[in-house]
């Protein structure tokens, strides 16, 4: 591919990452580090296109229009570190694969590969994936084939089972394990957690296929539900637990040695990201701008007021043309002069410490919440398991004290740079909790369609820092909390530096057809 190839082709088959010397724990170290979102992703398509799309923000002016800068880091990010993951594959098969050392290390590389290329696959449909990655073992593999979504998706969730089937926690802790999990900087050698994150991979993508592949996704369901497969958010008999570290994937800036300062970035660039009145009247009993309906503590979490210490959202679908928003919200000064968000900054701006925070908002992959509302969602539908909507009522109030813990301790651990926690400068009501949020939502009164919508709905909330995914659950419910017209958004085009490099496979695949925002990928109805 493209990104193998250096100009004029003198360097092309010459091995960019050193392989010959780099350790497997350093190869694997490498892909672990770019599950990080990058600087212009974050920007261009995070917040410039997603929050837009999905209405997890409104955006009253939108001043950056260039996704192809942010879709170019998604496919480099992805492409340029599929080698590392090809060299371990063979690396493993070259030794002895019977072991449970072994099979460990290679069901800790196949997640983190399935994880990566279901990112990619979701965001632009057919990719480059069979053949890809292997440009540096052979010189015909540098312009490789598209492989359809659907042939991903098979593959992977294959490679997801094996996984979960594999890896052994009791195994000895003896090298080349020893040595190959001190690289790990996700899980750090918890296998346990390895095993619950790939269960967990494996219910979020055969759900998101369900409406393509409707027996092929049942049979996944029931297998991680009714053989209580180990996943986030559950013990082993499908019960809740509660804690953000063990039942997350995540990666923490302060954990891992860096400081994550590409998301105060996005948001100052932006400028213009504010609280919809989408999500608002999700958090809120009513429209009183001194906050007294608010219900929900992540109002708090997610959102502030305005400076005028209003709450004021935005509307999402505007009826007629209103005052842009100004103000410096996202400026850096807040760091020591918290209250001041400028005079025209008139609708309620994200969180500052969510914008802000350097060391302790994570980037996450995916939460125990996720787990349990697609647990509840499966027993409301009847999707691989009984309809039960006991059950799914049960998973659906789990998924939600879960979202509530696990935004509090995130936010409880928040601080802006010069160290002042965001208790100093943000009160939420005590009155504020799992009871008020059960209290105010209509699922209870609802029937199956509404409860159905409110599962949508705090799942849509939990994913507030993860606009893919919400995109994602919008694009395949099509029922996601909306304002105006229904999404036409549905994929973003393949990045013009490899239409142009791998031009004939790209026009093969998916060129002559279209390539455009509106095509829908394959999981879509």
């Amino acid at each position: 591919m493209h990104i193998f190839v250096k100009k004029d082709f003198e360097e092309t088959n010459k091995n960019p990452n050193g392989f010959t010397t780099a350790s497997d724990g350093s190869l694997f170290n490498a892909a672990v580090r770019s599950l990080q979102s990058t600087w212009g992703e974050q920007l261009y398509v995070n917040i410039s296109v997603l929050y837009k799309q999905t209405q997890q923000t409104a955006l009253p002016q939108v001043r950056w229009n260039n996704y192809t800068i942010g879709t170019e880091e998604i496919w480099s990010n992805y492409y340029t570190i599929l080698p590392n993951l090809r060299e371990l594959e063979k690396r493993f098969i070259a030794m002895d694969t019977t072991s449970k050392v072994v099979k460990n290390m290679m069901a800790m590389e196949k997640i983190v590969l399935a994880y990566k290329t279901f990112k990619v696959t979701d965001l632009f449909g057919d990719v480059p994936f069979s053949e890809a990655g292997y440009g540096f073992q052979n010189v015909n593999s540098l312009r490789p084939k598209f492989d359809t979504q659907e042939s991903i998706y098979k593959t992977l969730l294959g490679e997801l089972l094996w996984a979960a089937d594999n890896i052994d926690p009791t195994a000895d802790n003896i090298e080349p394990f020893i040595t190959f999990k001190k690289f790990d900087n996700l899980f750090f050698g918890d296998l346990k957690k390895w095993r619950k994150f790939a269960n967990s991979l494996r219910l979020r993508y055969a759900m998101r296929m369900v409406n393509k592949e409707p027996v092929l996704a049942a049979k996944i369901i029931k297998d991680i539900i009714e053989n209580n497969r180990p996943a986030l958010g559950v013990n082993d008999f499908g019960q809740l637990i509660i804690d953000p570290y063990t039942e997350s994937a995540a990666l923490y800036p302060y954990q891992l040695g860096y400081r994550n300062e590409s998301k105060g970035w996005s948001f100052n660039q932006s400028k213009d990201v504010r609280m919809g009145t989408t999500m608002w009247h999700l958090l809120s009993k009513n429209d009183s701008a001194d906050g007294s309906g608010i219900f929900d503590p992540r109002a708090y979490y997610f959102f502030e007021t305005n400076n005028f210490n209003k709450w004021a959202p935005f509307p999402n679908n505007p009826q007629t043309a209103l005052q842009p928003d100004g103000g410096i919200p996202y400026e850096y000064q807040r760091d020591v002069a918290y209250s001041i968000k400028g005079a025209t900054c008139f609708y309620s701006p994200v969180n500052y410490y969510l914008a802000r925070d350097m060391d302790y908002q994570p980037d996450i992959l995916m939460t125990g919440a996720e787990v349990l509302y697609l647990r509840s969602e499966a027993y409301l539908r009847g999707i691989g398991v009984a309809k039960d909507p006991g059950l799914a009522t049960v998973a659906f109030l789990d998924g939600i004290q879960y979202s509530l813990n696990f935004w509090q301790h995130v936010m409880d651990n928040s601080k802006l740079p010069p160290g002042t926690s965001f208790a100093t400068n943000i009160t939420v009501p005590s009155n504020l909790d799992f009871i008020s949020v059960q209290n105010n939502i209509g699922f209870f009164n609802g029937d199956e369609a509404e409860q159905l919508r409110e599962i949508y709905a705090q799942t849509w909330i939990d994913q507030m820092r993860q606009p893919q995914e919400a995109f994602a659950l919008a694009r395949r419910t099509l029922n996601t909390p909306r304002e105006g017209d229904p999404i036409t958004v549905y994929r973003f085009p393949i990045p013009p530096s490899e239409t142009t490099y791998n031009q004939l496979n790209w026009l093969n695949a998916i060129g002559n057809a279209g390539d455009d925002l509106t095509q829908k990928v394959w999981w879509m109805n």
